[in-house]
């Protein structure tokens, strides 16, 4: 069970309370110091930084060194999260991504490689369907530098938002909570929520949020219905990745030098709804063929059994770190 690896580590509340503030402090703060100061080192930069208009911020600074900025504030939260529960709850990192044995990179490259198939056909059709509203982009430098940037940074990005989101809080609450439905819930409205001041709120209206909190029950499925985080990860990665690649817009979050810039003027529409709705649950299908899951109802809304319980069925205690 993904969500009782917590137990093979010191659970208690307070390190969870803890270590929720100090991986966001790390992420959001201590993340945003070099971002911040390479704004302040630019002539007339610190209205653009007061604004906190991401657009204005990546004019001033460039895109490419913007989104190394931006990408280089989830690396840091993403190893603050791991030395927290390396040192804190005395966890591994396998522990925290998923109940098997070993990570399994093959799920993780198959989720990625079949999103970024699915996502890249989507846009392609899109840009036949409607060329008007999209602009060739392509300059051979900028580009070259973004694909080094994205590919590097951009799986760390959603690595954070995944190891901290579906990881640490689904597994704390979990653990706490005793059940699945609830770290279900709770993380997949933080995800939705978390969305609340990108650029694409402020265009789209409220409405946009079903979009991110489905994702963010789509991805919270996955994780428990697999047992692990695998999935996740690569799907949320080839999301993200094929987006700063291939589209970019100048009211989204990514502000890149991607291969098309879309001018259309953006509008809340079913197309927003179409993934949450239509194309998510196509995917879960797929996976749940592929990996065989059953038994829907206990993985999503079952138990977690007592530590005690898990510890005697599962772990040899000895191994176990001792709680100071």
């Amino acid at each position: 069970m993904y969500i009782a690896q917590a137990y093979k580590g010191l659970t208690e509340s307070w390190r969870y309370v803890v270590g929720i503030l100090a991986v966001f402090f790390c992420w959001q703060i201590l993340g945003g110091v070099p971002l911040i100061a390479a704004l302040v080192l630019k002539a007339d930069s610190i209205s653009v930084l007061a604004s906190g208009d991401l657009g204005a911020m990546a004019k001033v600074l460039g895109t490419n060194p913007f989104l190394f900025y931006m990408l280089l504030m989830f690396a840091i939260g993403l190893l603050s999260l791991f030395v927290f529960v390396k040192f804190v709850h005395k966890q591994s990192i396998t522990q925290l991504t998923t109940s098997r044995k070993r990570i399994d990179w093959g799920r993780i490259a198959w989720a990625f490689g079949l999103w970024t198939v699915i996502s890249t056909l989507f846009i392609i059709i899109d840009i036949q369907l409607s060329p008007e509203d999209y602009v060739f982009n392509f300059k051979l430098e900028p580009f070259l530098v973004l694909a080094v940037i994205a590919i590097v940074m951009i799986p760390i990005q959603t690595s954070m938002e995944e190891y901290y989101m579906r990881g640490y809080l689904m597994q704390g609450l979990g653990v706490m909570a005793k059940n699945r439905w609830l770290p279900l819930l709770v993380t997949s409205l933080l995800f939705g929520l978390a969305h609340l001041f990108n650029p694409e709120v402020e265009k789209l209206g409220y409405g946009i949020l079903v979009y991110y909190i489905g994702t963010g029950f789509f991805l919270g499925i996955l994780t428990l219905m697999d047992e692990g985080l695998e999935l996740s990860l690569g799907f949320h990665a080839a999301n993200n990745l094929t987006a700063a690649l291939l589209v970019t817009a100048d009211w989204t979050a990514f502000q890149t030098d991607s291969l098309y810039l879309d001018v259309s003027e953006p509008v809340f529409g079913w197309d927003v709804l179409i993934p949450v709705f239509a194309i998510y649950p196509i995917l879960l299908f797929i996976f749940s063929r592929k990996y065989k899951w059953n038994n829907w109802k206990e993985r999503l809304t079952g138990k977690v059994p007592s530590k005690e319980l898990f510890l005697a069925e599962h772990t040899d205690e000895t191994t176990l770190p001792e709680n100071p």
